[in-house]
């Protein structure tokens, strides 16, 4: 009930907007991050270790009954500690651990929750490029672990660009994914609850650059059969996962208008952000929900929205001389909702907030968001 302590482990944007949700719910939050974080900042506690160090789960576990996470690499036999002194883990190790490499996710995504994927092979060794089907090429060689915004992947069009890849890698195990022709990339938002209520948001279109999302409009300018399938198909994930808690299911729309489901992150998504505006509940309480055993909230849509990263990047001019963004400039322009995440150096590529523009429709959304992103120095890649 509101007035108990929830445990998150990590200490990002994700944890910080959790707390906070958690906070105008009545609940505090104690945090496990090495250092001082974006999310200890807002957070009742916070427990100055690392996810393994076993004194700092044992503090954890003995201070919370339920412990959640804000990004997928948190270490999958720390939250089986935690369950096993007794704590509940929302979202529990063994879908973690899937989330966690990209060929059992693969594996999963297809094998076991019957959703289809973009067709890939594994690459464990330099051996294994010479096995693989010309059919994959061009293809994109990725990290089975630990690859994140572009990171950890490479855009390979025959065996030589993958042989090359993989050993400039490190020949660390890798999976190759045969590129495909993309209509759009879009997301689901989707929460299970402890008894296995099941919710999703409506469908996120997503546009990147330099392989870090950049923008996201809430909803996406997809085709109802698009939308539904793709909805479908992220509670059947989570179905199949037994999950408990938010999860982010990323998928590519083909230009046929087919859906394959690229990964998962076991957490709430940057994707999901507008919902704390655009929605009736937002992703962040929805997290808090479902670890509490709480009635899941409604996830209709309240206005559209078009949200906008803030890297870095904008603390710097066309010199590369930092500056101060033009905040009251931004916020003197209708519809627009700033959150800044507390993170005390600005260095490019780093996510340091993002702004939400609301509107009537999508297409006044848009109109306001591009006039944001131009005074912020922002892309702008519709």
């Amino acid at each position: 009930m509101p007035g108990s302590v929830l445990g998150l482990m990590g200490g990002g944007q994700l944890g910080r907007m959790f707390a906070q949700a958690a906070a105008r719910m009545g609940y505090e939050v104690v945090v496990l991050e090495k250092g001082q974080c974006p999310a200890s900042e807002v957070s009742a506690m916070h427990i100055d270790a690392g996810y393994t160090e076993a004194e700092a789960l044992k503090a954890l576990s003995s201070m919370t009954a339920a412990v959640t996470t804000e990004f997928e690499n948190v270490p999958a036999e720390s939250l089986s500690s935690l369950a096993q002194a007794g704590c509940l883990t929302a979202p529990a190790s063994y879908a973690v651990s899937i989330a966690q490499d990209r060929l059992d996710e693969k594996t999963f995504l297809e094998k076991v929750a019957g959703v289809p994927v973009a067709p890939h092979a594994a690459v464990l060794s330099i051996e294994d490029i010479d096995n693989l089907d010309e059919a994959l090429f061009p293809g994109i060689l990725k990290t089975t672990r630990l690859g994140y915004d572009g990171k950890g992947q490479a855009v390979v069009a025959n065996k030589d660009d993958a042989r090359r890849a993989f050993k400039a890698m490190g020949e660390k195990f890798c999976i190759l994914e045969k590129r495909l022709a993309l209509a759009n990339e879009v997301s689901v938002i989707v929460c299970r609850g402890l008894d296995g209520q099941t919710v999703t948001f409506p469908v996120c279109e997503n546009h990147h650059r330099n392989g870090i999302l950049a923008q996201t409009v809430i909803p996406a300018r997809v085709s109802e059969a698009v939308s539904s399938k793709a909805r479908a198909y992220a509670a059947d994930i989570a179905r199949a996962l037994q999950y408990q808690g938010v999860l982010c299911i990323e998928f590519f729309v083909l230009e046929d208008g087919s859906v394959v489901a690229n990964e998962m992150a076991p957490r709430p998504h940057n994707s999901g952000h507008a919902t704390i505006e655009a929605c009736e509940t937002s992703q962040f309480e929805e997290q808090v929900r479902a670890m509490t055993g709480m009635p899941l909230g409604e996830t209709t849509l309240v206005t559209p929205a078009v949200m906008l990263n803030i890297l870095g990047d904008a603390w710097f001019d066309e010199n590369d001389q930092k500056r101060e963004p033009a905040w009251d400039k931004v916020l003197s322009l209708p519809g627009v909702k700033l959150h800044l995440y507390g993170k005390k150096e600005a260095r490019r590529a780093r996510k340091m907030g993002h702004l939400t523009v609301i509107g009537k429709t999508v297409e006044e959304a848009l109109e306001r968001a591009k006039a944001a992103a131009r005074v912020l120095g922002l892309p702008q890649p519709w």
